[in-house]
């Protein structure tokens, strides 16, 4: 029977070997698609492909104008998310949310 040790590196060797085989399939995968391409004459703009991580996955976000202000500090919440720390002690003193309302 092997020992724990042994078997680690049996799973090692063969991790390097399995990672070996991938990247010569994965050369010869590159090289026929290469192939193909010159032969039919695509590009890669053809297949969607810009060179961009993530391009087509833009998102546009709008900012939310503020809702409330604290009248200390002058810092001013959306009203989403979190509760500042400035609401939250305001709260404490019995104060609303709507005393500090951005009208």
């Amino acid at each position: 029977m092997s020992s724990y040790l042994e078997i680690i590196s049996q799973i090692e060797d063969l991790k390097r070997k399995a990672e070996g085989v991938r990247q010569q399939e994965m050369a010869g995968a590159i090289a026929e698609i290469k192939q193909l391409m010159a032969q039919f004459g695509i590009s890669a703009a053809d297949l969607g492909l810009t060179g961009r991580i993530g391009a087509g996955k833009s998102k546009v976000r709008s900012s939310v104008a503020a809702k409330y202000r604290d009248p200390a500090s002058g810092n001013t919440w959306t009203g989403r998310g979190r509760r500042p720390r400035w609401v939250l002690e305001l709260e404490g003193q019995g104060k609303t949310l709507d005393d500090c309302r951005i009208a």
